[in-house]
């Protein structure tokens, strides 16, 4: 029977859609306004840093409001961050079609396979790590997908298997939801790993090992 309590889990749900959806059409404006190359760095490190703060701390502040002031945040660096990236993705995606011998293109491939890696969680460490330079950035980024690797390989397959039914059966929804819908599934990845970063202790390792959570690598630079 339909209850009261079913009714606030469907409400919860639907705005968290439209929240979602907001989020998406903000990062569209603000990469538009950018021209691409200047906007997708800032719009990507906001959608990241508000989905941050909404799966793990649970704040939900007005959307275009603090949306726009966290593109603002860093100044430069996301920009400095999507040329890296982008820079990185077109001399693979070059290097691929140019190049005849399967290792060089298997080499390539699976440089793609470590940039994707990078992308996927790299402006989620620079809205929830306090960790400094653009090479540790990057490698932390690299730490945190191949860390949980499993958990890297089921978000990117929810994510490819939506984008392509929204390709195939409703199009319209890519202009709600192609974007902040992947942020969304590794915004909750990666809650969930710093979430465990965060445990006081681990009892299942061995004894002769440190086993607490300020022993991973990338638990430094997370904040108190």
């Amino acid at each position: 029977m339909f209850g009261f309590e079913q009714f606030v889990t469907i409400n919860q749900w639907l705005t968290g859609l439209w929240r979602l959806a907001w989020l998406n059409l903000l990062w569209i404006v603000v990469t538009v306004l950018g021209l691409g190359v200047l906007g997708v760095g800032p719009a990507s490190y906001a959608l990241a840093k508000y989905l941050h703060r909404w799966f793990r701390h649970g704040e939900t502040p007005p959307p275009a409001r603090t949306f726009f002031r966290y593109c603002l945040e860093l100044r430069w660096r996301p920009v400095l961050v999507a040329a890296v990236l982008m820079g990185a993705g077109g001399i693979m995606l070059v290097n691929l079609m140019s190049l005849s011998d399967w290792y060089l293109r298997a080499a390539n491939l699976l440089a793609l396979a470590v940039l994707w890696i990078i992308t996927a969680y790299i402006f989620t460490v620079l809205a929830a790590l306090d960790v400094q330079g653009l090479r540790a950035q990057l490698v932390s980024a690299l730490l945190l997908g191949l860390g949980s690797l499993h958990w890297t390989i089921l978000g990117t397959t929810a994510s490819v298997v939506s984008l392509a039914l929204m390709l195939r059966f409703a199009v319209p929804l890519l202009v709600l939801f192609g974007v902040a819908l992947p942020a969304a599934v590794f915004a909750l990845i990666c809650s969930r790993i710093l979430r465990d970063l965060d445990s006081p202790q681990r009892t299942d390792a061995l004894p002769t090992r440190r086993t607490d959570a300020s022993s991973h690598p990338l638990r430094k630079g997370i904040p108190a």
